[in-house]
């Protein structure tokens, strides 16, 4: 029986080792991907803890803050016109009940019209609807989706990563240390408990965040608003920027600490 179990080991240990090289040195299967942009510094809807979100005062104040991408979320209106928004409602916003039809087409004509393809990228959490807007677009850059993030793990768990083509050029996540303060009470089960603590040990891997990096897939972490998160998210090896709602705040970070 231990004859039998020879040849598994064997092979086990080769694929470990194979995989462990490459995922350190991705270029000797991937292209590495050469993206227009670099971005350190994202405003989160246009930097809405400044100024009024997605407006254009927002986004003025973001460019002249020194940010490098502008995030925003858009819908189509029943007559055809874009509309800047993050909600499909306008409760919240314009304290009227009035919702927004989703469509991402006349974005990307938009984008084409302009010449943007190369600086603008399709970021969605539904994998139904990025496959739509790369379909629709398949020259723009995009990000995962949370389906793709999940494979992503996967992938790099089992040891397949270095081995799977990845067409994405960005990966957009929530930094699990806000997880508290985002989604649970203050004094809720979970705040501070060990399912945070798992997710953040399971997915800022310093080691899956350099093979990205060496693959040319921007990483970004959101959404960071002060300066004890914005050190903690630069701490990340291979995290190429941070998303806020505070442009000024961040751009103060970035200018008094360089890296």
């Amino acid at each position: 029986m231990s004859c039998l179990y020879l040849p598994v080991l064997s092979a086990v240990g080769i694929y470990a080792a194979t995989s462990c090289y490459l995922l350190s040195h991705p270029s000797i299967l991937h292209k590495k991907k050469q993206l227009s942009f670099h971005c350190r510094h994202i405003s989160h809807r246009g930097g809405c803890g400044e100024k009024i979100e997605n407006t254009m005062e927002a986004f003025e104040h973001a460019v002249r803050s020194g940010t490098d991408m502008l995030e925003m979320d858009v819908h189509l209106t029943g007559d055809g016109q874009v509309v800047v928004s993050h909600d499909e409602n306008l409760q919240r916003q314009t304290g009227h009940h009035l919702n927004l039809r989703d469509l991402r087409f006349a974005v990307s004509e938009l984008v084409k019209k302009y010449h943007r393809e190369d600086i603008t990228v399709w970021a969605t959490e539904s994998d139904r609807t990025m496959r739509e807007c790369v379909s629709e677009n398949p020259r723009m850059p995009f990000s995962f989706s949370k389906k793709r993030v999940l494979l992503l793990l996967f992938f790099f768990y089992t040891g397949l990563l270095p081995f799977i083509p990845l067409p994405e050029s960005c990966l957009e996540i929530l930094m699990p240390s806000l997880l508290n303060r985002f989604y649970f009470p203050k004094n809720a089960f979970l705040t501070n408990s060990f399912v945070v603590s798992l997710i953040n040990w399971l997915l800022m891997r310093k080691s899956l965040f350099k093979h990205l990096k060496d693959r040319g897939i921007q990483v970004y972490l959101w959404v960071v608003n002060d300066e004890a998160d914005f050190r903690r998210g630069f701490g990340y090896e291979g995290v190429t920027g941070l998303m806020t709602d505070y442009p000024q705040k961040l751009r103060r970070y970035l200018d008094t600490n360089p890296h």
